[in-house]
């Protein structure tokens, strides 16, 4: 008998070896996780369905999370000392930021002081609430000095939804996409979802990322599940992204 109701499969069930490119598991140095023991957790989770290789990404947020390579190193250091005291060695950790176009943006960059992902990456974000005033000025600078932006989640930000031809300006600019995996669903909402999904059917996202903070985060991603034409259009960019970045 045919059904109205299409098969959709989990998510997480496609994302064994997955690189995961965007997260905040370092403990004690953003809104992410706030001990050692937060952290164990979150990697325990992601290893449940196979996903040991990390770039972890804290903020760099000028008066709210004033992160340097120093205090990312050390906390770095903390969770990787606790994995090898606990025999994990399967765990990889390799270290970068995302950082916020915020005023104090263009000096760290100038000052050489930005914490690129392999092979000259730079990840990116702007306020949810609206647009950096020197959005444009601060990509090009990036690009000065040799890097590559990618734009973190940019189906979160609210106010470039009804000007969706923006995102093509920004492709033609150079910039790179990456998703938030749990933009598949609606955890941050409907329109971050339709969103996520017209950005992904118009071939616009380049690499996908998790942007987990929380167990409870991990869990919601744990409960997502994908149409057929869904996993089309995100395993290409989960390969994408593992050979990137593995």
């Amino acid at each position: 008998m045919f059904s109205f109701f299409e098969k959709k499969t989990f998510l997480i069930d496609h994302l064994n070896g997955f690189t995961d490119i965007h997260n905040h598991i370092l403990p004690g140095i953003d809104d992410g996780a706030k001990t050692v023991e937060d952290s164990i957790e979150l990697i325990k989770g992601f290893s449940e369905f196979g996903v040991t290789n990390f770039i972890a990404t804290p903020h760099i947020m000028h008066n709210y999370y004033p992160n340097t390579h120093e205090s990312i190193t050390k906390a770095s250091v903390e969770l990787k000392k606790e994995l090898a005291a606990r025999n994990m060695n399967s765990v990889s950790i390799s270290i970068a930021a995302e950082h916020m176009i915020d005023a104090n943006f263009e000096t760290i960059l100038k000052d050489d002081e930005v914490m690129p992902l392999e092979k000259s990456y730079l990840l990116v974000e702007m306020s949810y609430l609206q647009a950096s005033i020197n959005f444009d000025n601060a990509i090009k600078k990036i690009s000065e000095k040799r890097l590559f932006p990618i734009l973190a989640h940019p189906e979160r930000y609210v106010y470039l939804h009804p000007k969706f031809r923006k995102y093509e300006k920004y492709k033609r600019n150079g910039i790179m996409f990456q998703l938030n995996l749990l933009s598949l669903s609606t955890y941050y909402g409907k329109d971050v979802q339709k969103t996520a999904n017209r950005l992904l059917n118009e071939n616009l996202i380049d690499f996908a990322g998790s942007d987990i903070h929380n167990i409870r985060q991990l869990n919601s991603l744990k409960e997502i599940k994908l149409t057929k034409k869904q996993l089309q259009k995100i395993q290409p960019v989960i390969e994408k992204t593992n050979q990137s970045f593995y």
